[in-house]
């Protein structure tokens, strides 16, 4: 791997035969386990502007009109995680000069705030190029990590490191994107897709300082692109860091620069895959037929200033009702017709045939779907077909696998093999061994394995070596069917899809899944070292650096990530585990190390980050005493008085448990009042201190109940008993936390542009 330094550059071409289709991942670690920060891309001319405002990809736009650019979202890793960014170079216009690779924080916070700030970058194949530490950063709310830019029909990668006091307002405006300065629309960002396109009413446009002016739409109200006013959205390209940098011209600030226009004078059409990015029209208004207001694709209404306000050009999004239809059936034994029938799967191969077939078919006919589960493999967006039961020459013996994925862009092929696992079966070493080496001689881009384990960063399911003699390099990738569940959990359930077709494809395939006959259920068997482990456990002979504490330990962590998908798929918020570790650890150490703490303390444990909730949701297992404890703590307000936060609480716990255990967090060594909320509830002052001067930090809650004994998913089982307490406690317990405390991520601090 190429290690650079600030300022330096580098052509890609020189480090990889396969540099078309690259991996961004940005990464931080926070002392606090909660920081995080926002990625963001420019595609930008030769002027160092961007073309439209859909040139501008964050997460409200994630993937560029062209299909060049896809934010692939967060990926676990060892120190917390990873925002990973697809690039498919050979899709770029030639329009395009260079993309920009950036970050920003909200709220207020600083990159100083953060450690470990860097920048990687991988080949097609996993294999990694480059990496760029930002050291020092500041208290800048924005960075420019990188760039990659052309030299003649070369690219090139540049280490930026360059700051922005001014946040994500201040870097987009730099580059030309038109910022509105109204946060109207936080409502609209908070409920989710928009069903319809109308726009709240505009104010005046701003002044000739090319900042946009409080002008309306509230189309790009919310995280960090909340512009203020006219004069500081103009100002706001003030950088700081980075000199070898700011002597480049082109990142002198700059106004504003209107969308393109077609030889006719019009602007140019809505492009498909820009939802929730306006369009720029300097055609004057034209009035309304009155039943077309509201409607979707509308392109605004009059407004107060005799302008037309900007379009909501993000598409209406199909999700599934969450209250089903009453059913026209006789009674309960009539079975609704299903496109994926599961009753006739009596073997593992039907099962695992069966499987692929369903999975792959739906990839293909969703392109949502489809692009979701590929893109983080490298592949491009393209047109895609998939294939089942091929037969390749391999030897004396011809290999099948399960199924093949194939993407077209730009006459190009992308091609992955795919071998899938159903039930407990695992993978076979020497089966996905021969479909590398298939691959390799082919020139394959990919193997994909799908089954119900889940890979660890560190521990791969499957050693396989590669020969380093042949140029062409196979990624490996794994997928567990608990991921496939929530790719379309989220599409169906919160984000939407295309069309009512492709929902009710996806509908299919998550009933499917979610059959019990079906034997794509994820992880569900803690494996052979959990009896042992417990019996050693219960009489202390159990010793450090035992094997068999290790596999339940990465058991542990394949369940709770296991969790951390099942339960983000039903919030349609992020949830991740927060892994808390020494920077640069190796993964396989912080296990060891946890394997030798759970012989000397017999507890399994692990913390769940949920997006928007009040605090870190703990999960600890003490398997001495066979109970479970979920728990978070929330931290007491700013302002008011001790008595006023207890009532309250206790106000907003009224549908908790009774059993809830409530501990006041007191500065100092020595704890605070504790008690049951059944206890509490009708005297709250007694979770004040006896001391009148003790300073109140904050409050825990804490439920605990019986774990399961057994290793499977049987309802006597350890793993649905840890799935069971997990969301009895987040619904139960931190949804009505989460109405009590401001939410992590106010929508006037966020950015929307629908």
């Amino acid at each position: 791997m190429h290690e650079m330094v600030k300022g330096s550059n580098v052509a890609l071409a020189a480090l990889s035969d396969d540099a078309g289709s690259l991996i961004a991942g940005l990464s931080w670690v926070s002392p606090t386990g909660e920081g995080d920060a926002d990625v963001s891309v420019l595609l930008l001319d030769a002027d160092g502007k961007v073309r439209s405002d859909a040139d501008f990809c964050f997460y409200n736009n994630p993937v560029a009109a062209d299909g060049s650019v896809q934010l692939l979202g967060k990926t676990p890793t060892d120190s917390g995680d990873e925002d990973r960014i697809g690039f498919d170079l050979t899709a770029v216009p030639a329009a395009v000069d260079r993309i920009v690779v950036a970050a920003s924080r909200y709220e207020g916070a600083g990159f100083g705030e953060l450690e470990d700030l860097k920048v990687t970058l991988s080949d097609a194949s996993g294999e990694s190029l480059v990496v760029f530490a930002v050291e020092d950063p500041g208290t800048v709310s924005a960075i420019i990590f990188g760039e990659l830019y052309r030299r003649g029909d070369d690219w090139k990668f540049r280490a930026v490191g360059q700051g922005y006091d001014t946040g994500l307002v201040g870097l987009a405006t730099d580059f030309g994107v038109n910022i509105d300065d109204d946060g109207g629309d936080e409502q609209a960002r908070a409920d989710g897709p928009a069903d319809t396109t109308e726009s709240p009413e505009p104010a005046e446009s701003g002044g000739p300082d090319g900042g946009g002016g409080p002008s309306g739409g509230g189309a790009w109200a919310g995280r960090g692109l909340s512009a203020g006013n006219g004069a500081q959205a103009g100002q706001a390209g003030q950088a700081v860091g980075a000199p070898a940098v700011e002597q480049d011209p082109r990142f002198t600030p700059g106004g504003l620069v209107p969308a393109p226009r077609s030889p006719a004078g019009e602007p140019e059409a809505e492009r498909p895959g820009n939802a929730g990015i306006p369009e720029q029209s300097e055609r004057p208004e034209r009035p309304e037929r009155p039943e077309q207001l509201g409607q979707p694709g509308q392109a605004g209404r009059p407004g107060r200033s005799g302008r037309a306000a900007r379009p909501r050009t993000a598409k209406k999004k199909v999700t599934v009702p969450r209250a089903a239809r009453k059913s026209l059936a006789d009674n309960d034994s009539w079975k609704q017709a299903r496109l994926f029938p599961v009753s006739a799967l009596k073997s593992d191969r039907d099962r695992e045939t069966r499987a692929t077939s369903v999975l792959l078919s739906v990839m293909a006919q969703v392109p949502e779907f489809g692009r979701r589960l590929t893109a983080a493999f490298g592949a491009p967006a393209g047109r895609m077909e998939t294939f089942t039961e091929v037969s390749l020459p391999h030897g004396d013996t011809p290999r099948r696998p399960d199924g093949i994925i194939r993407v077209e862009r730009a006459g190009k092929l992308w091609t992955a093999l795919v071998e899938t696992k159903t039930n407990g079966n695992g993978l076979k070493p020497e089966q996905v061994q021969a479909y590398a080496d298939i691959a390799a001689r082919r020139g394959y881009e990919a193997v994909i394995t799908l089954s119900n384990d889940v890979a660890l960063e560190g521990s791969p399911l499957v050693d396989v070596k590669t020969d380093g003699r042949r140029k062409h390099k196979v990624a490996l990738r794994h997928l567990s069917w608990a991921e496939v569940t929530h790719v379309a959990q989220m599409l169906i359930r919160h984000e939407g899809v295309g069309d009512r077709t492709h929902a009710w494809l996806l509908q299919e395939l998550l009933h499917y899944l979610r059959h019990e006959n079906s034997g794509c259920h994820g992880f569900q068997n803690m494996g052979a070292a959990w009896v042992p482990v417990r019996n050693g456990i219960d009489d202390e002979t159990l010793c450090q650096g035992d094997p068999r504490a290790l596999e339940v330990v990465e058991s542990w962590e394949r369940l709770i990530r296991q969790i951390c998908l099942s339960l983000g798929g039903e919030l349609g918020q992020k949830v991740l585990p927060v892994q808390r570790a020494r920077r640069g650890a190796d993964p396989r150490t912080r296990r060891a190390r946890l394997a030798d703490q759970l012989c000397l303390d017999g507890r399994l444990q692990a913390e769940l980050r949920i997006e928007g909730a009040p605090g870190i949701l703990g999960v600890t297992a003490d398997l001495r005493t066979g109970r479970l404890r979920t728990s978070v703590e929330i931290p007491a307000p700013e302002q008011g008085y001790p008595l006023t936060w207890a009532k309250r609480l206790v106000r907003h716990l009224a549908e908790a448990p009774a059993d809830l255990h409530v501990e006041t967090l007191v500065e100092g060594e020595t704890g605070g009042p504790r008690g049951t909320l059944e206890r509490l509830r009708p005297e709250p002052a007694d979770m004040l201190p006896k001391q009148p001067d003790t300073r109140i930090t904050g409050f825990r809650l804490s439920l605990l109940k019986s774990m399961g004994s057994s290793r499977g998913n049987a309802e006597s089982g350890f793993i649905r008993s840890v799935d069971d307490a997990v969301h009895r406690f987040h619904s139960t317990v931190v949804v009505p936390l989460d109405r009590l405390t401001p939410r992590q991520t106010p929508a006037e601090d966020r950015v929307t542009t629908a």
